[in-house]
């Protein structure tokens, strides 16, 4: 989509608001591989003023719980960056990032130790792909003295039911023989019984919050293995293979608690660790665009705003599947500001934002480019988007005048 400037107003005739100060809030997600949502929000921002220098902009970098969530909530929030090396899903040493906020919530990305992203596609191996960094992450943050946990499980490159985060964690998941099992999904069909009295029991005094917007349970047609499983490198028959591994960890589960959590909706989040999540720690589900908004305080930036702007890398029916756009809008809707959106790109169905409070959404390329370039000069075609879009709005706020 071309967008031009519908307006630009001359020097000599500074635009200004005469009825009260013009607030803009600047609420993105990330750019995937190529902007940072505070970087994008940076952007905007500056494409704001570079047509309204009068404005008051009010940046609020967000995510929905997958990679970019720790940044994310550190930009808004001002918490403290940790860094741990923890082992990767295939048990490589990698630098993950938490965050620890001053009222004792620790910020974890399951990306950041067992991300997908993190392997490349030739290495990729959903069957013995380990969750235990994430444990290893959540360890630090409990030593660290938090009280609470906000787990954002986008991204993952595993499918072994949460079985590594419980391991490091301190259960034993134990074969016939009572030997603890080797890592991965592909070796929960040996599992036979499970020993929690390692768990560590500062946990039970922690609330754990799942950030996700996965609702598909564990097993079966619409489960982990089904529907995630291809994505992460696995096989049609790795992907039956991984399902009834799955099936099997599940009842095994069941006996040791006498509840079956399989079914339960986000059980089948991030390879199945939100059914580990649940069944053993008690966690809550909640989307995590919402738990951002709540945690940067976006709903109290949006009141008294005149305008929003949100985005990500790519906006199409998805994005109202819980993604930040769709997140940013509901909230700015219920305080009556119009949204405009801002994307990399806009595939089908992205039309049906406009139910939730999307005014308008804008494509960030000015023409045929390559991709490499869309990646590179994302940053300022944000704010030349941005730019044009206040150029428009100025335009039609002196015409009503």
């Amino acid at each position: 989509m071309v967008v031009t400037p519908a307006f630009s107003p001359p020097s000599s005739q500074p635009f200004t608001s005469p009825v009260k100060p013009v607030k803009i809030v600047i609420a993105p997600d990330s750019f995937k591989e190529s902007v940072s949502a505070p970087d994008a929000a940076a952007a905007i921002a500056r494409g704001v003023k570079a047509a309204f220098p009068g404005a008051h902009t009010v940046c609020v970098p967000m995510a929905d719980g997958g990679e970019g969530t720790v940044e994310a909530v550190l930009a808004a929030t001002g918490g403290k960056e940790h860094e741990l090396t923890v082992n990767d899903a295939l048990g490589y040493k990698v630098d993950a990032i938490w965050g620890l906020l001053a009222d004792g919530t620790a910020v974890i990305e399951m990306a950041a130790a067992a991300g997908l992203e993190l392997i490349s596609p030739s290495k990729r191996d959903p069957m013995r792909a380990s969750s235990h960094g994430v444990g290893e992450l959540i360890l630090a943050a409990v030593n660290a003295g938090a009280t609470r946990i906000i787990l954002g499980l986008g991204g993952s490159a595993t499918n072994d039911g949460g079985a590594g985060m419980l391991t490091a964690l301190g259960v034993r998941l134990l074969d016939a023989d009572g030997h603890s099992l080797p890592p991965g999904g592909g070796a929960l069909g040996k599992l036979a019984s499970i020993d929690t009295r390692g768990l560590d029991p500062r946990l039970a005094k922690i609330r754990i919050d799942i950030a996700s917007d996965v609702d598909n349970p564990l097993c079966g047609p619409h489960g982990a293995s089904h529907i995630f499983g291809p994505q992460k490198g696995a096989t049609p028959e790795q992907v039956q293979t991984l399902d009834q591994m799955l099936g099997n960890f599940a009842d095994v589960c069941a006996r040791h608690l006498g509840v079956d959590h399989r079914n339960e909706p986000g059980a089948g989040a991030a390879g199945g660790l939100g059914f580990a999540a649940k069944a053993f720690l008690q966690a809550h589900f909640r989307p995590g665009v919402e738990i951002v908004a709540e945690l940067g305080h976006l709903a109290e930036a949006i009141e008294g705003a005149t305008l929003v702007f949100t985005g990500e890398g790519r906006m199409d029916a998805q994005t109202l599947r819980g993604k930040t756009p769709a997140g940013v809008a509901k909230i700015a809707q219920r305080a009556g500001v119009p949204v405009v959106a801002l994307a990399g790109s806009l595939g089908d169905g992205y039309e049906a934002l406009h139910a939730v409070g999307i005014s308008a959404a804008f494509s960030l390329a000015p023409g045929p480019i390559t991709l490499q370039q869309a990646l590179t000069d994302a940053e300022k075609l944000l704010a030349d988007r941005a730019r044009d879009v206040m150029q428009l709005w100025m335009a039609a706020q002196k015409r009503m005048l």
